[in-house]
């Protein structure tokens, strides 16, 4: 139930992240090829053949267990594995949704998707489906990472762009649920408020991708509605994510928090509070990034946390079980 980043370009038997994976049964990893804390440009990102080494020794410590492998790879400003580090060249969304050609997003996905097959990540946190309602959106619109101001669109090329992801054979997550586009702050900083800006329209490309059975996994928005839960923001909010993603949408696949550590979040709301409203809202995968900040031992102190939650009766067994069961399904379909 834990991503987690971490700093390196190579891990041995002693490495914290491996200790993580080997020994408390870590499921996942997020891959960076930039450390925000020392302002480095190199994370765990230098060259393709330094990745496929890196990935190839993460997943040997996970043994026979299947170890989710992710990175932010959308394409133009947000591709973690760009021409600076060897990779091929990548188009942004918002190129691909002014271009209008599914076809040719298909293929330009499946070429990016072949990357990171090659490399070993099996995890994509992409597409954003998010509506460029507000162009000069710090986060969205102005890196150009939404396909177009129109949910038709959107779901046109999310659904192209997913299906060159699986020729791959690389599953995929939409994000940022239940929209970012109309926001005009930076949840890294701190709490963003929508309500004033964001509508119903904003849904549509989740709810289209979802009813076609095409979303693999889905990110949530550390973004605060008024109108959809007074008191939290849709990653701690059962309204949001049970209440209109799982009930109302029908979604049962996996549900993956923006990074905890996030100001929107963490400043606001408290670690173990938030990793227990988290889970409580329907999130199955928790993100601790580790970019603005770094803290090793991370792991080990997140599994206490939510043992102890369940110990204390606050979260059950039984809907731990729950994401358990929508997280090896997944799994099963990764290669």
């Amino acid at each position: 139930m834990l991503l987690v980043g971490f700093r390196g370009l190579t891990v041995e038997d002693q490495s914290p992240i491996v200790q993580d994976i080997r020994d408390r049964g870590l499921g996942g990893v997020v891959l960076f090829d930039f450390d925000t804390p020392t302002n480095t440009p190199v994370r765990n990102v230098d060259s393709p053949a330094q990745v496929k080494a890196l990935v190839a020794a993460l997943k040997a410590a996970a043994g026979a267990g299947s170890l989710l492998v992710s990175i932010d790879e959308e394409g133009g400003l947000v591709a973690r594995l760009d021409q600076r580090h060897g990779f091929p060249a990548t188009e942004s969304a918002a190129a691909l949704g002014a271009r209008g050609d599914p076809a040719y997003t298909q293929q330009r996905s499946a070429a990016m998707g072949a990357t990171l097959a090659s490399v070993g990540v099996n995890l994509n946190l992409a597409p954003v489906v998010d509506l460029n309602v507000n162009p000069s959106n710090p986060i969205i619109g102005a890196l150009d990472r939404s396909f177009s101001p129109d949910p038709r669109v959107v779901t046109t090329q999310a659904l192209a762009f997913i299906a060159g992801q699986h020729q791959a054979g690389i599953q995929t997550t939409l994000k940022h649920f239940p929209g970012h586009g109309s926001s005009t702050g930076d949840t890294h900083l701190g709490v963003v408020d929508v309500t004033s800006t964001w509508t119903n329209a904003e849904l549509d490309p989740f709810a289209s991708i979802v009813a076609q059975g095409a979303a693999d996994a889905i990110l949530t928005a550390h973004v605060f509605n008024a109108n959809l839960d007074p008191s939290y923001p849709a990653t701690l909010s059962k309204a949001t994510v049970t209440g209109i993603l799982r009930e109302r949408l029908g979604y049962d696949g996996v549900v993956i928090s923006d990074d905890l550590q996030m100001g929107a979040i963490r400043e606001a709301f408290g670690y173990s509070e938030a990793v227990a409203l988290a889970i409580e809202a329907g999130v199955d995968i928790l993100t601790i990034a580790n970019q603005q900040v770094f803290e090793d031992g991370i792991v080990a102190a997140t599994i206490e946390i939510i043992v102890g939650h369940v110990a204390s009766g606050r979260l059950t067994e039984t809907r731990i079980d729950e994401s358990w069961r929508r997280i090896s399904l997944l799994k099963a379909r990764m290669q």
